[in-house]
């Protein structure tokens, strides 16, 4: 939009697709909030696609989904 507001439907979709906190990444990515630990350890050792808002750690589903179905399709590279 020319006045630099997003749409209402905009806004409810971020809205949506937005997980606030390493609570919210770990339920989302584990199924359990108090995993939020290795969220923090794959934040800092990996790719994990996050940005903080403030000191708040960050990430969108849409994103963290096509980042699992790029990592499935690496494939696992250890092992004979």
């Amino acid at each position: 939009m020319p006045d630099g507001s997003a749409s209402p439907s905009l806004q409810t979709d971020l809205a949506v697709d937005l997980l606030r906190g390493a609570n919210q990444i770990a339920g989302f990515l584990f199924g359990d909030p108090r995993l939020r630990r290795k969220v923090y350890h794959l934040a800092e050792t990996s790719r994990l696609p996050v940005f903080r808002l403030g000191s708040v750690l960050c990430a969108r589903k849409s994103v963290l989904l096509e980042w699992i179905a790029q990592q499935e399709k690496r494939g696992w590279r250890g092992g004979p």
